[in-house]
């Protein structure tokens, strides 16, 4: 049995791969991002087994089967609500909660061990996880947020946030007063927070306001690119693979 882990924490990485070495497997290789991950599985047979976080530290491992078909069975490692992860649970051998038991990643194995013949080809629902993890019941978004300017806190509406983006590993909001201001969480962090109806990903750099769009313009390889109301820095291009959800999204 061949198994790998993607996991963007490493400490919890070699943690797992401790584990799994006690139940007697031996982990190939351990990644840390979607890119890395992208280029290694290009590059290489696929495993048997994947042991996957959500988060990674470079965006959503979903990413990964957008871009590839993983040919793998995959164990989610991930800090999500388990109210989410009960509803996608058929859809993957199983998920564990961290911080990880060591009892129930052996029940995770022996069921992968159990399954192996019909599981050898795992197919992910991304559109149902994407939604639950975007969206669940009940869930409550950001209507505010606070940032301090000095010694000053000040308050800016979630209306007024043209968009989020990341720059030099640094996370900001540019406003409808063509002001930016920095964040202290990740891009990651600052999605799951957002109504989706209102904020769209379009890249792995940017988040965008749907009132904030003053132009779209079709650009080359089938992508679009955005014209917001005041942001100017730099061009904001709509990836490839995420032309058709936000063609949905603004309809």
């Amino acid at each position: 049995m061949t198994v790998i882990i993607i996991e963007d924490e490493k400490p919890a990485a070699r943690r797992l791969n401790r584990m799994l070495l006690a139940l007697g497997i031996e982990v190939i290789t351990m990644l840390h991002s979607v890119e890395e991950s992208l280029n290694w599985l290009q590059n290489n047979k696929h495993p048997d087994l994947i042991f996957l976080d959500i988060q990674l530290s470079d965006g959503l491992s979903f990413e990964i089967f957008e871009e590839i078909e993983v040919k793998s069975a995959i164990i989610f490692t991930t800090a999500y609500d388990e109210y989410a992860l009960k509803a996608f649970k058929l859809n993957s051998i199983d998920y564990l909660l961290k911080p990880l038991d060591e009892d129930e990643l052996k029940v995770a194995v022996d069921k992968f061990k159990s399954n192996q013949p019909k599981q050898s080809n795992v197919q992910v629902d991304l559109d149902d996880i994407r939604k639950l993890l975007i969206n669940p019941v009940d869930r409550k978004f950001k209507k505010r947020i606070s940032i301090k300017v000095g010694q000053h806190i000040k308050i800016i509406n979630i209306e007024e946030v043209e968009c989020f983006y990341s720059e030099n590993k640094s996370t900001y909001i540019h406003t409808t007063e063509n002001r930016s201001y920095s964040l202290d969480n990740s891009l990651e962090h600052w999605q799951e927070q957002l109504d989706p109806e209102q904020f769209f990903r379009v890249n792995r750099t940017f988040i965008i306001h749907v009132n904030s769009i003053k132009d779209i313009i079709a650009y080359s390889n089938s992508r679009l690119k955005l014209i917001l109301n005041s942001y100017n820095e730099t061009e904001i291009i709509v990836s490839r693979e995420r032309v058709k959800d936000f063609k949905n999204w603004i309809d």
